[in-house]
């Protein structure tokens, strides 16, 4: 076994999603979001020059040689992948390792909501997928080739730098393109696959003014594009998009933009509570006429107002976002504060408990009905005093009528489950509901 897989292996076993392998230093896994130093020697020069001459073909030592930094991916011989990059430094060769999740999770497992899946019904525009660094970008995109796979049947290229899940065409045909070994760069393959009679187009990256018109010519001529880019939230990513193009050419850009863009999803990836993980946190943006409109006109500043009334679409602001894990219990306070674009939001908390009930609380109360009292108090349950019962429960409202002091996520089932035993007919479903008009 090369010597690299030893570590990659271990890495897997423990969960880690980062590999670095640094002259001087010992080995460094990145867990949970956290980098940590595994117990091991420092890395010698020839020590980590002998790994990457172990895993690079000879035609891309020598592209490392001549460059000095390297991009590539790397499979394992138990079959593991990794995205992989090769970098000299003062002290030497250095490496890191990304590594690949064996199987392409669902959108469901990631936790995206089904106006992401609205989105990719769309059979022409442009879906972008943003994010800093490391926030799983890639994995997104995979996800949603995935889905397609599944329920489409199209033809669909993947330009990649490098590529990372592998696809498997099941109801679509497939093909997956990296940059550096099947193409000189995104833009160039771009202006190919246009002839290649493409369905759905995957960018792994819109790095340049020429990749970035491209995929908006792209997105116009009946494609349906899929990119991603390194901003941090929705409207931040449209005056991106603007300001790379010179200033006489924005008016037609804007215009162009305003017409192919379908939605844009904003990801960070925030620790847990318990610390046994890490939870996306998401802003959503879907191209409505009014967000069309204020791209045409220059007001992108308003569309963090258009997106707070847009709930009902499927819309959520980054902050929002942040507030339901919060208040699901999934988060602490100081993980929200710290990724939150507007942190007086959240440093208030205590008044936001005021309406709430401390489930740990509650559940230790002796008498149902001190209980039924406090669900009625807070709102939780509504009263029908003509029908002379409980009004139907939403279920999603739970998370914001409830909090725990304890760590650990909010228990929604086993709340509703306890509410529908004090109410039983706060459990029937609406289209039930026999007179009993308004939800809580």
């Amino acid at each position: 076994m090369r010597e690299v897989d030893v570590f990659l292996k271990k890495c897997r076993e423990v969960g880690a999603s980062d590999l670095h392998i640094s002259v001087g230093l010992p080995p460094v896994v990145r867990h949970n979001g956290v980098l940590k130093r595994v117990k091991y020697h420092p890395f010698s020069p020839e020590e980590t020059e002998k790994m990457a001459r172990e895993i690079l073909p000879e035609a891309e030592w020598k592209r490392l040689q001549e460059r000095k930094e390297l991009d590539f991916a790397y499979t394992q011989e138990d079959g593991g992948r990794c995205r992989a990059c090769a970098a000299y430094h003062h002290g030497g060769l250095d490496l890191v390792f990304r590594l690949i999740p064996e199987e392409i999770p669902t959108l469901e497992k990631l936790g995206f909501p089904d106006v992401v899946a609205k989105l990719l019904e769309y059979r022409q525009g442009m879906i972008l997928v943003t994010g800093q660094a490391g926030c799983g970008k890639s994995t997104t995109l995979a996800a949603m080739i995935n889905y397609l796979n599944d329920r489409r049947y199209d033809h669909i290229i993947c330009l990649e730098d490098p590529i990372e899940f592998i696809h498997h065409s099941r109801k679509c045909h497939i093909i997956q393109r990296e940059v550096g070994h099947h193409t000189k760069s995104f833009a160039r393959a771009l202006r190919a696959c246009l002839r290649e009679d493409p369905d759905v187009i995957m960018v792994g990256e819109m790095r340049d003014l020429e990749t970035i018109s491209m995929a908006i010519t792209a997105a116009e001529t009946g494609h349906l594009v899929l990119a991603t880019l390194h901003t941090i939230s929705a409207s931040r990513t449209i005056m991106r998009i603007l300001d790379v193009f010179p200033p006489n050419q924005q008016d037609q850009i804007r215009t162009m933009l305003s017409e192919s863009l379908r939605g844009i999803i904003s990801q960070q990836l925030v620790p847990t509570a318990d610390e046994q993980g890490r939870v996306v946190a998401m802003e959503i943006l879907v191209c409505t006429p009014a967000i069309a409109n204020l791209i045409r006109e220059d007001r992108t500043y308003q569309i963090p107002s258009h997106m707070q009334v847009g709930v009902k679409l499927g819309m959520r602001l980054m902050d929002d976002s942040l507030m339901q894990l919060l208040k699901r219990n999934i988060i602490t306070p100081a993980v929200a504060i710290e990724n939150a674009h507007d942190p007086s939001k959240f440093r208030n908390l205590e008044e936001l408990k005021k309406d709430q009930i401390n489930w740990d609380a509650f559940i230790r109360l002796p008498s149902d009905k001190e209980k039924r009292k406090i669900l009625l108090e807070k709102g939780v349950v509504l009263w029908d005093r003509h029908a002379k019962a409980a009004r139907p429960l939403r279920k999603d409202s739970i998370p914001f009528r409830f909090y725990m002091e304890s760590h650990g996520k909010l228990p929604e089932d086993i709340i509703y489950r306890e509410i529908v035993r004090l109410f039983p007919e706060a459990g029937r479903p609406f289209e039930e509901a026999a007179g009993l008009p308004g939800t809580c």
